[in-house]
């Protein structure tokens, strides 16, 4: 029942992923929210050891062994699992809110890409090695997954802390070739290559995105790519606004920036999060609502 609780606990928080099946736009107003949160991390771990509890209790009525299993023990295993969840899903540029349901605010660790092959790697390397080892009956079997823990949380720290600097120094950079106070700033992993960051700088009125590098000073903050910052004033802007997709995408957006093309006698509205994209409808992290105003006589 040990293994169970930590392989369920540690998947428990993503049963938000059936909002996929909603409407659009939906699964971002629910992800990493509720099952994150921190009533989430009181309420799954006792409703996982009751679960747990009681399929044993089933199981032994079947069964001519009695088996002894201690609930404070199955307990404790089931909160660590489910705290690993949003702990891992914070280090990631997503984000998480923890303070659901009593805040919406979202928390961004910057240090690990969503999906890190270097971390699968490392982890399966050493579960691999500590299987192989009890197997052979080799002493110390454990002793591989316990460095493969070891070896991820150094490579995450040092990946933290070297995302934290190279924003702080581009930062400077880019308020120094703008003469504008850097507001909030993103050095975002990219995947497979350990030392590229995706650079979002908020400022009072624009966006400044680029490519930086972990080791390099050549941002070159000048040539970077600037995007609007603030709501357009635009009546297309004010429907798609009151839309329930585009709330829904606001509430998720970190940096968000929009666009808006006439077509016809309709409009497109576009709203980008920087942090995934830089154009409408290409790839994730856009949303686009079409708008017909009214024709005024």
């Amino acid at each position: 029942m040990g293994t169970a609780a930590l392989i369920v606990g540690a998947n428990l928080p993503d049963i938000d992923a059936v909002t996929y099946l909603g409407p659009p736009m939906v699964d971002l107003a629910w992800r990493r929210g509720w099952t994150h949160g921190v009533l989430a991390l009181v309420l799954l771990p006792v409703l996982l050891t009751g679960t747990l509890l009681l399929l044993h209790r089933l199981r032994e009525r079947r069964s001519s062994v009695a088996r002894t299993l201690h609930s404070r023990q199955l307990l404790v295993l089931s909160f660590i699992a489910v705290l690993s969840h949003p702990v891992l899903d914070t280090l990631n540029t997503y984000g998480v809110r923890w303070l659901m349901p009593f805040s919406g605010r979202w928390y961004y660790g910057d240090a690990l890409f969503i999906v890190d092959p270097y971390v699968w790697l490392m982890l399966a390397a050493g579960v691999l090695w500590s299987w192989r080892r009890r197997r052979t009956g080799a002493p110390g079997a454990g002793r591989p997954a316990q460095w493969a823990l070891t070896a991820f949380a150094v490579y995450a720290a040092a990946m933290w802390v070297a995302g934290a600097a190279v924003r702080k120094t581009t930062s400077r950079g880019v308020e120094a070739n703008s003469g504008s106070h850097v507001l909030r700033a993103m050095a975002g992993p990219l995947p497979i290559t350990l030392f590229d960051r995706s650079y979002v700088a908020e400022q009072e009125t624009v966006y400044r995105v680029g490519m930086v590098h972990l080791f390099r000073r050549n941002s070159q903050p000048g040539l970077m790519r600037t995007f609007p910052r603030g709501r357009p004033v635009h009546p297309a802007f004010s429907v798609a606004e009151s839309t329930a997709t585009m709330r829904r995408f606001l509430s998720w957006a970190r940096f968000p920036t929009f666009r808006i093309d006439q077509l016809g006698d309709e409009y497109l509205v576009h709203a980008i999060d920087l942090r995934y994209a830089r154009e409408p409808r290409v790839g994730f992290g856009s949303v686009t609502i079409r708008v017909t105003l009214p024709v005024v006589k």
